[in-house]
């Protein structure tokens, strides 16, 4: 669905972002702004800032930003069209229903068109496994694993049939074109046998989304088949890296932890025997998307991994995502049964809950995995050891945490409190600070990045100015224009924000609007949130406004100069940058 600009500004100025933000992160007010600690990013100290006159935030720590709708799209993975829908739902605004051409309709509903499909496939298998006599290799299968019809139900479970033509011909029947049972991953087209589904003889899977909607599929063989487990392929609904199997029931377990398994029948299991928090990643490793998505509900994780080799590295490496996520990770020990299934059944309930109580400090696994592969009884091996140990504790960024975690560890390995912290001082040393930089999560803040140099920094603060005084844009307009703004991207906010106070209706949120990138999006916030000085008297403010504004005059006064020998125009900007420094110097601009 198509809206018009008129709706979509509607809705968002009828949005208060204050309200809508409060009930995901706690704000609290300081000043003219909202203060709270980031959804997108791991923090203790509140860097997230909500402004309720300009309905925008930002985050000073990760650089993420922007409107109303940027937020809902960003923190529920919704697409526009739905953050809207929800939007003018809380607002109180009924969207007009619009007559558009084929073509719209087609772009606009292929994300919906997907989504039934999958529903009706989803359908189709769940029959199959009931009521067509093929299905009862998939039901005695299910069976034998211990699950009740009830779960089965709950989940959705199914069978696709002996040959993988006959739920393309169901979609078919239910008027889905060959192109969109194709673009939904359920077939794929050859020369020899057409477009047929790689989905059969398998129990089925749905996988759904949050909101309960399927979204892709996995299959597992009956027989020796291979491959054992077989995915739907990313589409434009289904992305493995995003989403998590059994979510939509554990986001409301309210268990105060998740648990993290790998796999479908895992989660299943869990979920009948009273562990409603389970969930599993999709066919791929655990990903940091995914820690972000579970970060949502939950600050403590148990990974409930295989027993094996395997399992442990997945462990191993999941500890360090959730870690950089902020998560608190634990690991269940599930010895000596392989998987969270083997051991329910074996054990039972209360003792896998006897397990989860017991689950291990994530940090002390990995130092007793590493243990193993030194020869304690060595005294060469056993330093190797301690040095790595020094080397993980490098990665605590806090002080007290990294700290407390190295007086527990020389506790436990009998190492000196005192040579272990040296040893951690040496190697901080040769990294050039104890403090790690944080993995960049919202594609603004980068590794490494520099300083910002004074000229972006006059700029950003000017058009932060103008647009908290833009009573000041006529009083100036004579002296600065976007060409003074040497930054691209600068120069096309500035533009937008003097013709939005030039048509007398300044709305930086709806300027966020008009570019659809996210990244740009977050630096088009940040341009309206830099952090001006603490001023207390208005003679204060009024100086460093002018002084702001001369830097950037100069800068661009410098900027031109220096290509009058490429630029044709730059001579004649030279000149009138030159007139307009000597007027400003002498101008005292007020505030009032």
């Amino acid at each position: 669905m198509y809206y018009s600009e008129e709706i979509v500004e509607e809705v968002r100025a009828k949005t208060d972002i204050v309200g809508l933000i409060s009930g995901y992160v706690t704000l609290k007010k300081k000043g003219n702004r909202y203060w709270g600690c980031c959804p997108f990013h791991n923090e203790k100290t509140p860097s997230f800032s909500v402004s309720e006159d300009r309905q925008m935030y930002h985050c000073f720590g990760c650089g993420a930003g922007g409107n109303a709708y940027t937020f809902l799209m960003k923190y529920e993975n919704y697409s526009f069209p739905e953050a809207i829908k929800t939007l003018a739902e809380r607002a109180g605004v009924s969207l007009p229903e619009e007559e558009y051409s084929q073509e719209q309709k087609k772009r606009a509903n292929r994300r919906q068109r997907l989504l039934d499909i999958n529903k009706e496939a989803a359908t189709y298998f769940y029959y199959q496994l009931r009521k067509n006599p093929h299905g009862e290799t998939g039901l005695a299968y299910l069976r034998k694993r211990e699950l009740t019809d009830e779960t089965m139900k709950k989940f959705g479970l199914g069978y696709a049939g002996k040959n993988g033509a006959e739920v393309v011909q169901y979609l078919r029947q239910k008027g889905f074109e060959d192109e969109e049972i194709k673009a939904s991953g359920l077939a794929n087209f050859s020369e020899r046998h057409g477009l047929t589904s790689q989905f059969w003889n398998r129990v089925m899977y749905p996988i759904q989304d949050i909101n309960h909607r399927v979204i892709g599929f996995g299959g597992r063989v009956m027989g020796d088949g291979e491959p054992k487990y077989l995915n739907s392929p990313e589409t434009d609904i289904f992305d493995k890296r995003r989403n998590l199997y059994g979510l939509n029931y554990a986001r409301n377990a309210r268990k105060g932890n998740m648990i993290l398994c790998e796999g479908y029948m895992d989660v299943i299991s869990m979920h009948q025997a009273g562990f409603g928090q389970a969930v599993a990643s999709l066919g791929t490793a655990f990903t940091p998307e995914q820690a972000h998505l579970l970060h949502r509900y939950t600050d403590n994780v148990l990974l409930a991994y295989d027993s094996d080799g395997a399992g442990v590295k997945a462990a191993l490496r999941a500890i360090g995502i959730l870690r950089e996520e902020g998560l608190a990770g634990k690991v269940i020990d599930m010895r000596p049964h392989k998987d969270p299934d083997e051991f329910i059944k074996a054990l039972g309930q209360e003792a896998f809950q006897e397990r989860i109580d017991r689950a291990e400090n994530g940090f002390f696994y990995e130092i007793r995995m590493l243990e193993g592969q030194f020869d304690q009884k060595d005294p060469e091996e056993k330093t190797k050891f301690h040095r790595e140990i020094a080397r993980k504790l490098c990665n605590f960024e806090e002080d007290a945490e990294r700290d407390n975690y190295l007086q527990a560890i020389a506790e436990k390995y009998f190492i000196g409190v005192e040579n272990l912290r040296k040893l951690v001082a040496g190697y901080a040393a040769q990294a050039g600070n104890i403090r790690i930089m944080e993995r960049p999560r919202s594609g603004v803040q980068q590794k490494n990045m520099a300083p910002e140099d004074g000229t972006r920094k006059s700029q950003r603060l000017l058009i932060t100015w103008i647009s908290e005084f833009p009573q000041l844009y006529p009083k100036i307009k004579k002296y600065i224009s976007t060409e003074d703004f040497t930054e691209e991207f600068y120069r096309d906010v500035a533009g937008k924000l003097f013709e939005h106070i030039e048509q007398g209706n300044l709305q930086p949120a709806a300027i966020i609007s008009a570019y659809e990138d996210e990244e740009k999006q977050g630096e088009a916030a940040a341009l309206f949130h830099a952090e001006l000085p603490a001023m207390e008297t208005l003679e204060e403010k009024e100086k460093a406004f002018h002084d702001i504004l001369y830097a950037v005059k100069k800068n661009s006064y410098e900027y031109y100069a220096m290509r009058q020998g490429s630029d044709p125009s730059a001579l004649n900007k030279t000149v009138q940058g030159k007139k307009a420094l000597q007027e400003l110097a002498k101008l005292h601009i007020s505030l009032e």
